[in-house]
């Protein structure tokens, strides 16, 4: 399995706390993955790259203040949240999924790693009845269908460089997808922050709200 020297390269700022954080991602993941299905067999080999640093992708297009509050819908077992939590200790992230299991392994992992921002709830999106900085996702749906899930669960007050709204990470031609919307947006290449061929298709996506 791939150890966390990648995440280090390209984030070379961590604290020591952070780096240990995410050295134990790696384990406490194949652990969990053992248990509950997760992340896919063929996957977990690749933790470290398509898992943890394409969720910090976010962090490449947005540095989440102190006391914000990022909502992660559709997480699975923590991801973009878990790895972005760590990043940005003082930031607050709500971590949902509607499948329970998956939410157990939210817990366990960011429990294990003494995360004091991250809270889980097994909660469809629709039901969520917070306002929150940033919306964070990978993929869970068309943007169109997600777009309709969260537009109405943004605070109005921006505090960061970019406004608030929906941070997407999505992979393969955004064109017919994104023409859906009929909305403005701004498409990140993840390639232009990371190298390793995982990443030429993919990309964060941002839509103001």
């Amino acid at each position: 399995m791939q150890d966390s020297t990648i995440i280090f390269n390209y984030f070379p700022s961590l604290s020591d706390k952070q780096k240990e954080q995410i050295s134990q991602l790696g384990v406490l993941y194949k652990d969990w993955n053992d248990k509950i299905n997760v992340v896919s067999r063929k996957d977990i080999e690749n933790i470290y790259t398509n898992h943890v640093l394409h969720s910090l992708g976010i962090a490449k297009v947005m540095s989440f203040n102190p006391g914000a509050e990022v909502l992660d819908v559709g997480t699975g077992g923590g991801f973009p949240g878990i790895p972005l939590a760590i990043l940005f200790p003082e930031t607050q992230f709500h971590l949902v999924d509607s499948i329970g299991k998956k939410i157990t392994v939210v817990n366990e992992v960011s429990n294990a790693l003494g995360l004091k921002n991250v809270r889980a709830e097994q909660i469809r999106a629709e039901q969520i009845k917070g306002k929150y900085d940033f919306v964070v996702s990978r993929a869970v749906t068309r943007m169109k269908e997600f777009y309709g899930w969260v537009n109405n669960k943004i605070k109005d007050d921006s505090t960061h460089t970019l406004d608030n709204g929906i941070l997407y990470l999505k992979g393969g031609d955004l064109d017919e997808e994104m023409n859906e919307l009929k909305c403005p947006y701004s498409v990140y290449n993840l390639s232009d922050y990371f190298k390793e061929e995982f990443f030429e298709t993919k990309r964060v996506v941002y839509v103001p709200l």
